[in-house]
């Protein structure tokens, strides 16, 4: 439906005859990449849009139940500047693992979300947002000693 900016169908806000058909990608295959707009922030942010309300929907219930505090607790603690859609992911699905139990259907729908939308996730990760396997080695882990 035309004006309707809906988040699971990006793309669809305005066709105007003016100003052409709404840019607003709804996959990774389709990311706006370049100098405008600080790099396409604005343009693109419907694909993480699109995951999170197709989290929310498969999850059901008001969306800050559940699904909002696990965007917010990724958003809050797990990401670095820089941090691109990837890490977001992969953050989303590990912060899902700690509020609602690794490998569960709450974090199994949020990584199929992100797949949906052109980003693959593992369901395995930690609880420090890696993917399985041991923690990175550091000068002072009892790993190295």
């Amino acid at each position: 439906m035309q004006g309707v900016n809906q988040l699971d169908t990006p793309g669809t806000a305005y066709d105007d005859p003016v100003l052409g058909k709404d840019p607003q990608p709804a996959h990774m295959r389709k990311y706006v990449d370049g100098a405008d707009d600080n790099g396409g922030v604005h343009i693109n942010s419907r694909i993480p849009n699109r995951a999170f309300c197709l989290s929310a929907t498969q999850i059901g219930g008001f969306a800050w139940t559940l699904t909002g505090r696990i965007w917010y607790r990724a958003l809050k603690g797990k990401l670095f500047p820089k941090a691109g859609f990837q890490d977001f992911a992969n953050a989303t699905v590990s912060a899902a693992g700690e509020l609602a139990g690794i490998g569960g259907s709450v974090q199994i729908t949020i990584a199929n979300a992100w797949s949906e939308v052109g980003l693959h996730v593992p369901v395995s990760l930690t609880r420090s947002g890696r993917s399985g396997g041991n923690p990175p080695r550091t000068a002072g882990s009892a790993a190295n000693a």
